[in-house]
């Protein structure tokens, strides 16, 4: 037997029921009634009001506005034009929450780059990585390098020596790769040999310019090497620089670990 305030059919809901639906507090139902933004349109045969499968659907409606923020006021206003039919509603919903996805998607890649830059210890904004680091530059690289190597020793001695860095820093950083980055190119062309003094020293130079973020042995040079002609970012990289040249780098570092007493082929990142 039902209670005087409920009701035998099922498409209207007393206020209770109607809150537990939708997921609103009873205060709230009965506030949005006060206020004439969702009045319960039936009344069971004892006269208590309930709410309508239309109803209902004002609710929803209310709340997808209120989602985005608009006011109740406003929102009333809203569901309350006459020149709006219930599919107008629908299409402006829509748009603005598609919007609002858009709005909120943009926001999350911002905080993906800054919770890469803390966490891997560049402090950059993005406007000054673009103008240090080139406008090919791409934030998302270090979050890539950090789940590769993130459990590491060296990842932690990388974080540990860039944390400090200024923009200043790290346009020296930038042009003393430049710098480098030119010899070995210069060197290519030339034709200097794998394993001859002066590729060793060169080999050296460039192992210098990773130990710079870590402490970079001539077996982990060696081990970074294979990625040179594997890899096909440094191949682009390199080759960019001077056709061939991802090769003949990965030959001058094998040769110089192995004038250190380190056979390349076999040697480990340690």
């Amino acid at each position: 037997m039902t209670s005087p305030e409920q009701t035998s059919d099922p498409d209207e809901l007393t206020v209770g029921q109607a809150a537990g639906l939708v997921g609103l507090s009873v205060r709230t139902l009965h506030h949005w009634d006060a206020v004439g933004l969702v009045r319960p349109s039936e009344r069971t045969p004892a006269g208590y009001r309930v709410y309508s499968a239309d109803d209902i659907a004002r609710i929803h409606r209310v709340l997808v506005y209120r989602e985005l923020g608009l006011p109740l006021a406003e929102i009333g206003r809203i569901l309350d034009d006459p020149a709006a039919d219930a599919r107008e509603h629908l299409r402006r919903q829509r748009l603005q929450l598609t919007e609002r996805i858009s709005h909120l998607h943009t926001m999350a890649e911002a905080v993906d780059r800054m919770l890469a830059a803390s966490s891997s210890g560049l402090k950059l904004t993005p406007r000054e990585q673009v103008e240090i680091f080139g406008t090919d530059w791409r934030p998302e690289w270090v979050q890539e390098a950090e789940d590769r190597w993130g459990d590491t020793k060296q990842w932690a001695q990388y974080v540990e020596r860039t944390s400090g860095l200024t923009p200043d820093d790290w346009r020296q950083v930038v042009a003393d790769t430049e710098v480098l980055n030119a010899d070995l190119a210069a060197a290519h062309r030339a034709g200097v040999v794998p394993g001859s003094d002066e590729g060793n020293a060169l080999a050296e130079r460039h192992r210098t310019s990773f130990s710079r973020y870590f402490d970079c042995t001539p077996a982990m040079h060696a081990c970074l090497a294979r990625s040179f002609v594997s890899e096909p970012g440094y191949l682009r990289y390199y080759d960019s620089l001077s056709p061939g040249l991802a090769q003949w780098l990965h030959a001058l570092v094998y040769a110089n670990t192995a004038a250190h007493g380190i056979d390349p082929d076999t040697a480990t990142w340690t």
